[in-house]
């Protein structure tokens, strides 16, 4: 998922005047911790859900929003200065349309007051972005007049350390684990730089997509430790191509997420009804169109899970949704069509932490394959001709297919996809706290 966020640089617009005597210099404040932070816009969004009669209400132009919780964004979280904090979070509206929400704050760690707040996106669309300006300072510019960049597109070619972090819960008996590791292919260079484990680790290989997969057998010993693997990653612009794939028909096939005809025949004869038969190109873009048309981007319900089913009956979900409805479709069409997934790098600012994992799709027309992201252009209209053809610099591949395979493999049958470590303790799937961040080594980011 792409996120547009300059909080961590906006401290250049909060400049601040040295205080007091020359002789007599004041104590400086003792530093906000993030999670003091987290505390504080917690607290001011309960204060006022509890005054609010159980919601938390706030202006959008003329429209009064009435809103409950749903996440803090803590990797966005930020100190700007002497007692000024920066804060995002997700809100959910009685509708089900999910806003994010900046606010900033001022005050010391246990009085912090919110000086303003602003509705950046809605269902993942945002209203504004932010821009350096020349004195340094930033300013919001809206959506309709930022650049490619701002809207999270770096073209050409882009390099950056990328490290994947992975911290074990407590075990309470011997467990598993398999995690994706990232390789070299035509449009990124991989170096894995380091591979920081409790024990010793194996790669897997997967056989069907040609996954690399590292894989740990634990002992409860290794509770609360880390797993972290750092990529120096060289990555270019990718658009159509063609590749040794010669077992198209394995993209035709249909999966219990993944169906093939039924009703989604149904909507592809809809779809396509004015599309040439002979021109495979025209259809997948109508399919496209569709998607982006008809489907929201929004984090509720039972969303995350690469169910076309779900994004069918819902008509919403996050990146997995898009694309495996995308793959449905098309395949029902006869359109080959195949699923990745990975991180997209945030092109706005050189470093920091990354929004969880994103995920793509690519059909194969006219002899070559193409790339598409669906969630992406449904989020920044302006882009949605770029991103049917092309997928940006600023991203890493971390794994290609669905219900991968490997030996040993889980307990619980093949992954379904697999951007995050999948743990088995018994047998049975435990969640692993999981964190992507990013250093860039090339001037990527506008300043």
């Amino acid at each position: 998922m792409k996120n547009i966020y300059l909080y961590a640089l906006l401290i250049a617009t909060f400049g601040f005047a040295c205080q007091g005597d020359k002789k007599e210099k004041a104590a400086k404040p003792q530093k906000v911790s993030i999670a003091e932070i987290e505390d504080g816009i917690r607290k001011h969004i309960a204060k006022k859900t509890e005054a609010d009669s159980g919601y938390f209400r706030i202006k959008d132009g003329e429209k009064e929003l009435n809103l409950k919780l749903v996440r803090v964004h803590t990797e966005y979280l930020s100190n700007l200065g002497p007692q000024r904090y920066f804060a995002c979070v997700d809100l959910a509206e009685i509708d089900g349309n999910v806003y994010d929400v900046d606010f900033f704050l001022e005050g010391a760690r246990d009085d912090m007051l919110v000086t303003q707040t602003t509705v950046h996106k809605l269902n993942g669309k945002p209203f504004y972005t932010w821009k350096q300006r020349p004195d340094k300072t930033w300013h919001r510019v809206e959506v309709a007049q930022a650049s490619n960049q701002l809207l999270g597109v770096i073209e050409g070619e882009d390099a950056f350390t990328f490290t994947y972090e992975a911290q074990l819960p407590e075990l309470s008996s011997n467990a598993q684990l398999w995690m994706p590791l990232a390789q070299t292919d035509d449009f990124q260079e991989v170096e894995i730089v380091s591979i920081d484990a409790p024990v010793e680790h194996q790669v897997l290989k997967e056989q069907q997509n040609g996954n690399d997969i590292l894989y740990l057998s634990l002992t409860p010993a290794a509770s609360g430790k880390t797993i972290k693997v750092i990529y120096e990653v060289k990555r270019k612009e990718k658009s159509s191509y063609t590749s040794d794939e010669d077992n198209l028909e394995r993209h035709l096939q249909g999966t219990e997420l993944l169906p093939v005809g039924g009703r989604f025949q149904d909507i592809v004869d809809e779809i396509l009804v004015k599309v040439p038969e002979d021109n495979q190109l025209m259809q997948a873009r109508a399919i496209y169109d569709y998607i982006i048309d008809n489907v929201a981007y929004k984090k509720v319900g039972v969303y995350g899970t690469g169910d076309a089913n779900y994004a069918c009956d819902a008509k919403s979900g996050n990146c997995t949704e898009f694309h495996s409805f995308f793959i449905s479709l098309a395949r029902t069409a006869g359109i080959p069509a195949r699923f990745a997934i990975g991180a997209s790098i945030p092109s706005e600012r050189n470093e920091g932490g990354i929004n969880g994992y994103h995920c793509w799709a690519e059909f194969h027309a006219e002899g070559k394959w193409w790339p598409v992201d669906i969630s992406e252009g449904n989020k920044y209209t302006p882009l949605a001709t770029y991103y049917f053809g092309h997928h940006p610099a600023n991203r890493i591949e971390l794994s290609r297919g669905r219900d991968l395979e490997m030996d040993p493999g889980p307990a619980s049958g093949p992954i379904n996809f697999h951007a995050y470590p999948l743990l088995e303790v018994d047998g049975k799937k435990v969640d692993v706290k999981t964190t992507f961040s990013f250093e860039r080594e090339t001037s990527g980011a506008e300043s």
